[in-house]
């Protein structure tokens, strides 16, 4: 009897500490948006959950005691909630989340051109934060893209260091740079657009990888980078960035908003760049890195109105000077024939608007202005150019049952005029005729979600180019969600493009090569077809980790390819009598840990090749292989984080000048590693910086730039097709050329920085 007594006592207090257990529930959100599949864990306890789709979580049979409540979610700052859980007491939490982490807001607007969540978005869309490029400071946005996996910074000259952004593989002008999605860096900014963007102005850089020409128009044939910018009313008060390095290279950055009366908001930024420092460690005569004195500056305005109606308006300006060339070059050479040297002097101003209309339906005004000038020499070669590009949009967005409609129309006018046969063509009489396009159109766009696992979207754009007449881009994606761990998407459609070279490709003016059109050249078209699969694992741990593959193959007609190769004295351009092709692989793994630390691996398997006369040629400066890492482990309690990021690129065909020529056709395998030490001081608004950039010391040969000792080719034969002859000086029948050039000359450097905040 006694021990049944005991056993029945023993059996109430079992059943009465499990219900005395606890539950705790909770929703998880930011900016009032649920946030789905963010990751919920008791460290203590070493249980967890994932949020529902409404971003609801619960956690059954919590046992009492002082626990600490980690939230995670990728794209967001980690949410840490230390509870005390006592008996009979269930919990409920709301949890807001703080975004711009590591991968940024996971609010996106490129894929579709409205705010939609990025895991519903049935366009796949790479979104990077000002976070992420603080792995590895740089001065611009443009040397900030080497981190990106299937996205390179390519510079074009050895003299002058412009450059453009290849995406899997295709040239610059194949990617469309927007701003606030506005399309303003394009035709003679192509080489630019990157450059000068105050980073304190930026809120996240969004990155579609394929056509979107459907929504955006000519030069979305590659993918495009959308620059979003922040909203005044959420910026910090004041930021400051100061960075330099051992080379004498100085970057400041300044940010800071105030209020102007009762319903306007002002943000202004401030982007300057200094190195005067011209070094030739490779001792061929010439800088290793332009001579560069880079002045911009950003304001935007946000008007309040009744009923929150959007009304914005932003300017910016950037002015540049830079210089590349022999050592002993200075202004007074500018345009002889004596020491060579590349002079760019660039004045560029913006003005970007967007205004909803006082109506019960969400229409939205959207313009944008830009005025370029660029006054160059290079050598004796005088090139200057001017060019305006005027964009107006209506857009109106609706909701309809499962529907999600955006209709448009737009109107787009460019001004063009320079000194070089690009414009007196036109006339087809030698005299110098500006060149003015109109391109009007209107486009529509409907995504329907089928259920809670399929979404469809349809879109058609047409068109009227004033030279090229009609042109119809079509698209169409979907998106399965199975469940909550994966995700595929497939999107098709067509693109167009139509060329203005000598705003696009520099090297169509640097050096001593003779341009060549053979035909009036005809818009480019392309067919596009992405596959893309996002796979999610959650750790009960607390751990996640995302993979996200890609699958792409583009087809394009009409391709424009410059041809180096038939005459070394040359460059020509025609349409391709053919047709060109970019296919390949990417694969980029995320992996977030309890602790903190972050990793994230990308690899890309690019082939790029044109076909014409049943010959398979692969573009030069074209890469097959490239991969991307960054690894920032922060070290606990002691507000250090180390940071160690890098890039890793498989050989590309070079331009060599001829089969004599004898520098290698093809590069090595290189990279460019980094490592930064960073101590954050979030209670006293600072952060110190300090690391060292190209790891590995890696610059191209020295003999990059063909014949530098001769840059104005007086000691060089040709023969009567222009083409340079073998002689006793010159046994390779070599000529100046500076288009040899696939990386940086900049070796190792050491670099420090502070950063200022005031939220």
């Amino acid at each position: 009897m006694k021990n049944i007594l005991i056993l029945i006592f023993s059996l109430l207090i079992v059943n009465n500490g499990f219900t005395q257990l606890v539950t705790i529930t909770g929703n998880v959100s930011s900016k009032k948006e649920p946030i789905e599949f963010a990751n919920i864990f008791i460290e203590e306890n070493e249980r967890g959950t994932v949020s529902d789709k409404n971003g609801f979580f619960e956690i059954n049979r919590v046992r009492p005691g002082n626990f600490t409540l980690r939230v995670t979610y990728i794209g967001f700052k980690t949410k840490e909630i230390e509870l005390t859980v006592n008996y009979g007491e269930d919990i409920s939490l709301e949890i807001e989340m703080t975004p711009l982490d590591i991968r940024g807001n996971e609010i996106v607007v490129t894929g579709t051109m409205k705010e939609i969540s990025r895991s519903k978005s049935p366009v796949p869309v790479d979104v990077f934060s000002p976070e992420y490029f603080k792995m590895n400071p740089t001065p611009s946005l443009y040397d900030a893209m080497q981190n990106v996996n299937g996205v390179r910074p390519q510079l074009n000259c050895s003299v002058c260091n412009t450059g453009d952004i290849h995406i899997n593989g295709l040239e610059g002008p194949y990617t469309m740079v927007l701003i606030d999605g506005m399309p303003i860096m394009s035709g003679l900014s192509t080489v630019y657009g990157l450059s000068g963007i105050p980073n304190s102005m930026i809120e996240r850089v969004e990155i579609v990888k394929g056509p979107a020409s459907t929504l955006y128009g000519s030069e979305a044939v590659g993918g495009l980078i959308n620059v979003i910018t922040k909203k005044p009313s959420s910026a910090p008060i004041f930021l400051f960035e100061g960075m330099s390095s051992n080379w004498l290279d100085h970057s400041l950055d300044l940010g800071g908003k105030h209020r102007i009366g009762k319903n306007a908001d002002v943000l202004t930024g401030l982007n300057l760049f200094n190195y005067t420092n011209p070094i030739d460690n490779n001792n061929d005569g010439f800088t290793d890195m332009t001579i560069q004195e880079r002045f911009s500056i950003f304001q935007k305005w946000a008007i309040q109105r009744e009923e929150g109606r959007l009304f914005t308006i932003a300017a910016r300006h950037l002015f540049e000077d830079r210089w590349g060339g022999e050592l002993n070059w200075n202004e007074s050479f500018k345009g002889s024939s004596e020491i060579y040297g590349e002079n760019v002097v660039t004045n560029r101003w913006e003005l970007i608007g967007n205004y909803q209309l006082p109506t019960t339906e969400k229409l939205l005004l959207s313009v944008s202005y830009n005025n370029h000038y660029q006054d160059s020499y290079y050598g004796d070669i005088h090139y200057e150019a001017d060019q305006r590009i005027g964009f107006a949009q209506l857009t109106w967005d609706t909701e309809y049952g499962s529907n999600s409609i955006m209709a448009g129309t737009a109107l787009r006018y460019t001004y063009y005029d320079d000194n070089t046969p690009a414009t007196a063509s036109i006339a087809k009489d030698g005299v110098n005729k500006e060149d003015e396009v109109w391109l009007p159109g209107i486009f529509v766009q409907n995504d329907v979600t089928l259920s809670e696992s399929h979404q469809v979207l349809i879109g058609m754009r047409y068109d009227i180019n004033s030279r090229h007449g009609n042109i119809w881009t079509p698209r169409f994606a979907y998106k399965w969600s199975p469940n909550v761990k994966n995700t595929i998407r497939f999107n098709a459609g067509t693109g167009f493009r139509v060329v203005n070279l000598f705003t696009e490709d520099h090297a169509a003016v640097t050096g001593a090569r003779e341009i060549i059109i053979e035909d009036e050249l005809s818009p480019e078209r392309s067919i596009n077809v992405n596959l893309n699969y996002i796979h999610r694992i959650y750790a009960d741990n607390g751990r996640f980790t995302r993979i996200d593959a890609s699958a792409w193959y583009t087809y394009f007609d009409n391709q424009i390819i410059p041809d180096y190769e038939t005459n070394s004295n040359q460059i020509i351009y025609d349409n391709l009598i053919g047709f060109g092709v970019s296919q390949g692989l990417s694969v980029n793994s995320n992996f977030e840990f309890t602790d903190g630390m972050f990793l994230m691996i990308g690899a890309s398997y690019i082939d790029v090749f044109s076909k014409e006369n049943h010959v398979r040629k692969r573009p030069i400066l074209t890469e097959k292989w490239t991969g991307t890492w960054a690894l920032g482990v922060p070290i606990k309690n002691t507000g250090v984080t180390i940071d160690y990021t890098g890039n890793l690129y498989g050989p590309m065909r070079l331009p060599v000048l001829n089969d004599m020529d004898p520098r290698s056709s093809k590069s090595p395998w290189w990279s460019l590693q980094n490592i930064q030490i960073s101590w954050d001081q979030p209670n006293r608004n600072y952060q110190i910086y300090f690391g060292l950039k190209n790891l590995l010391n890696f610059t191209p040969p020295s003999n990059s730039i063909a014949r530098p000792f001769d840059p104005f080719d007086r000691d060089v034969s040709f023969n009567a097709n222009g083409e340079a002859i073998p002689t006793t000086g010159n046994p390779n029948a070599l000529t100046f050329d500076p288009s040899y050039v696939y990386a940086p000359n900049q070796g190792i450097r050491g670099f420090i920085g502070i950063r200022y905040m005031i939220q």
